[in-house]
């Protein structure tokens, strides 16, 4: 045994030093120099490609035995050596350890590459110059990469299997590469640059540790280098994981796998941060499929102008992908939030690569859509502190790269929750839905500051209060075909309650029509049509009310908060039309006319008819004996008013009581909301006149005038008219008494109407009917 022993240790010994003097043998008698045409000419065959050495190839032998090549090029067939090489390296070195050759195996120990450039380009076709390589190395798969890198010196006879290559390589280094991308079809001009890799005990049993990291920059026009524009973006990636590589099944797999991006365009100051984690990540490369387990997207968004900060968003996801059936699933979706967003679902796609179509559950737990408004730019000052604070949906989807769909939504807004179908082309060009809601109060989402402040100037001021510079998007309606319909159980909108309104939205190429719109209101009904064209840059209204048999009582103390001096039933009918996309535009240029009557009407808590025939029994120096009611009931309320360019006149209003007939006539400017109305009341004598009344005081018109801004006091709007009244009895004196009036006349009749202004205390009706009577001596 001892003499087999150290016959074998001797064996050893022999081989060793024969290794030991082969190595330097070769390292100091071959020259190097001598192997170049061979791996030319090797390259050429293998490749196509024409490589240039133009730096020295240099053994190695400590600590480590290799080979090292400085300055290579390469050009693809048929590419002019004046151009840009296609690749090229400053350094490349293979070192192999010493140990494994003395048991016949040649184990890689390291492999770098320092300064590798790579130029890949693709022409307007969508030909890239890389596809030829590719196709060439494809055909040359069949070779072994041992007859490959047979020495030129070996003989004929030398077995090029005999030694045996053990793919595991201590070191893998990839320095400083750059790799440019011209792309002419798209006008792009993408570069990864600084690019490192390294890699430890790389091979293909085991899974072995990868570092990644690069700068990706792209112009958005080819000769923006050559002009020394700055990139239109720039991103800067790191990958840090385990790789596990299977190359006769063709696959590889990243374990604990971590990408990180910082992103920042030409548009932008900010950098956007996103980073990619996987528990595990596998590439089939030969079925052409891919499976994320565990992946969790995290995103750092920032945006100066709308947030401060970094907007932390989360994404945990599974993916199943399958390139050759072009399916896709996403499974397991979790987006997290600021605000108590929290998404979820899962989402299928189908016909990937052909026509993408998509479809899944998607469900948002409540959250907060106020910030999430501002932070896209949209800031509310809404009169509902809390509105928009609680919103959830749920609904399945489904579409494809055009449209989105939402065919079994439910979504809640607050207190309210609207059930139904919702889809929309993902450009903007189309919107359909069909909702239904059991309630809503529309004043919670009206803009906030302004709408308190005007909740006390009535209707109107809340109507017309300019609060947006447009009211609508005219490029996206231009575009826009819609079809909507929406149903409520019941809607509250400036404090008025509609109740079952149903509305239906039709429009195409610019004009969108109010098909539909019918509500109940006020124990009555309203309903509308209307349209808008938006085909050009100043919208064209149009708009056709109706109110039938609503109560105006209920109606009146809705929107002023006080109690109403009215009652009866409104009906209201005509046709408007405008100009302009800002309320002010519109108001300014509102026309058209509507018709108004009250039926069943009465002024509440007074008797107009009792008053008059009181002051006429008092003027003819009798009483009455009647018993009144305690409202003035109407026998006709009509009036029509005209709108011209945001002037609403009316000339026809008129009023009949029991034995007084009341007309009036004014107007209301709309955009400045102030008003100037006149109205006469006159004692007629008719069968069913309250009271006996004198040829002469019918004739006597009593007039009102109101004048004055829809947010002053309502104490300071109405008078009793005295020059109006004043020019009236002058004229029906000038008619009895024709050229008789004097100077005299007129001086007692400004006497008589200082005491209807003045007196006003015990005794006053007496002197009044005194003065009123002198007038008629």
């Amino acid at each position: 045994m001892k003499q087999l022993l150290r016959i074998l240790l001797a064996a050893v010994g022999i081989l060793a030093i024969v290794a030991v003097a082969a190595v330097v043998y070769v390292t100091t008698f071959l020259d190097p120099e001598d192997f170049k045409p061979r791996l030319t000419a090797v390259v050429e065959e293998q490749t196509g490609l024409n490589l240039a050495l133009e730096g020295p190839i240099t053994w190695s032998f400590y600590p480590r035995i290799g080979v090292s090549v400085e300055k290579a090029r390469a050009w693809l067939p048929e590419q002019p050596e004046e151009n840009a090489a296609f690749a090229a390296i400053d350094r490349a070195e293979v070192s192999v350890a010493f140990a494994p050759l003395l048991r016949g195996e040649i184990a890689v120990d390291g492999l770098t590459l320092d300064g590798m450039r790579l130029n890949l380009e693709r022409n307007d076709e969508g030909e890239g110059n890389w596809e030829p390589l590719v196709e060439r190395l494809s055909e040359q798969r069949g070779g072994t990469a041992e007859t490959v890198l047979a020495p030129a010196s070996a003989g004929p006879n030398t077995d090029a299997g005999s030694l045996a290559v053990v793919l595991s390589i201590a070191s893998v280094e990839i320095k400083n590469a750059d790799i440019r991308f011209r792309d002419a079809q798209t006008e792009a001009l993408w570069r990864m640059q600084q690019l490192n890799i390294s890699g430890s005990n790389v091979n293909p049993l085991r899974a072995f540790p990868m570092k990644v990291m690069f700068t990706l920059t792209k112009h958005n026009r080819l000769d923006a280098e050559v002009l020394e524009r700055t990139p239109d973006l720039t991103s800067e990636i790191n990958l840090e994981t385990r790789v596990r590589l299977g190359l006769e099944d063709e696959f590889f797999v990243l374990e604990n796998m971590a990408l990180g991006t910082r992103t920042t365009t030409s548009a932008e100051s900010e950098p956007q941060q996103l980073s990619l984690k996987a528990s595990e990540l596998v590439a089939r490369l030969a079925e052409q499929q891919l499976t994320i387990k565990e992946g969790v997207l995290d995103a750092g968004l920032r945006n100066a102008d709308n947030w401060q900060g970094s907007l932390a968003l989360s994404l945990a996801f599974g993916l199943e992908s399958d390139w050759q059936a072009q399916t896709a699933q996403l499974k397991e979706l979790q987006l997290t939030g600021p605000d108590g967003l929290r998404l979820s679902g899962h989402l299928n796609v189908e016909q990937l690569r052909e026509a993408p179509r998509y479809h899944g559950q998607l469900n948002a737990a409540p959250f907060t859509l106020r910030p999430w408004l501002a932070r896209a730019g949209v800031n509310l000052t809404t009169a509902g502190e809390a509105a928009l604070s609680d919103v959830a949906m749920t609904s399945p989807i489904e579409g494809d790269s055009e449209q989105i769909m939402l065919p079994r939504l439910s979504l809640v807004i607050d207190d309210s929750t609207f059930t139904g179908e919702l889809s929309a082309a993902l450009d903007g060009s189309r919107l359909a839905f069909d909702l239904a809601g059991d309630h809503l109060i529309l004043d919670h989402y009206l803009p906030g500051a302004a709408t308190a402040e005007q909740a006390s100037h009535g209707l109107l001021r809340k109507a017309f209060a300019q609060t947006s510079p447009t009211l609508l998007p005219q490029s996206f309606l231009s575009g826009l075909a819609l079809e909507g319909d929406l149903s409520i159980d019941q809607l509250v909108f400036a404090d008025l309650t509609f109740n079952n309104p149903r509305l239906q939205l039709r429009g195409d190429d610019g004009m969108h029509r109010l098909t539909t719109f019918e509500s109940g209101f006020y124990e009555g009904d309203l309903s509308a049509t209307g349209q808008v064209d938006a085909t050009d840059p100043i919208l064209t209204w149009a708009f056709s009310p109706t109110i039938n048999n609503v109560q105006v009582a209920p109606l009146i103390e809705a929107f002023s908060d006080e109690t109403s001096p009215l009652r009866g039933r409104l009906n209201v009918s005509g046709d408007l039309s405008s100009l302009g996309n800002t309320r002010e535009a519109i108001v300014s240029n509102l026309n058209g006319e509507l018709d108004a009557r009250l039926t069943n009407g009465a002024i509440l808590d007074t008797n107009i008819s009792q008053q008059m025939c009181e002051l006429v029994a008092q003027l003819e120096g009798e009483g009455t004996l009647r018993d009144w009611h305690d409202d003035t009931r109407f026998e006709r309320f009509d009036a029509t008013f005209n709108i011209n360019n945001g002037l609403l006149q009316s000339n026809d209003l008129l009023i009949t009581l029991p034995g007084v007939n009341v007309k009036g006539e004014g107007q209301l400017n709309l955009t400045s909301l102030h008003f100037d109305a006149l109205a006469n009341a006159r004692l007629v004598d008719t069968a069913d006149a309250a009271c006996a009344v004198s040829p002469r005081l019918e004739q006597l018109p009593l007039p009102l005038r109101c004048e004055g801004q829809m947010d002053d006091e309502r104490t300071e709007w109405c008078r009793f008219d005295r020059e109006t009244f004043q020019t009236a009895v002058v004229d029906l004196l000038r008619n009895e008494a024709g050229d008789r009036i004097d100077e005299e006349l007129e001086e007692r009749l400004d006497t008589t109407l200082d005491q209807l202004d003045e007196h006003l205390g015990e005794g006053s009706g007496q002197k009044l009917r005194e003065g009123l009577r002198s007038l008629f001596d």
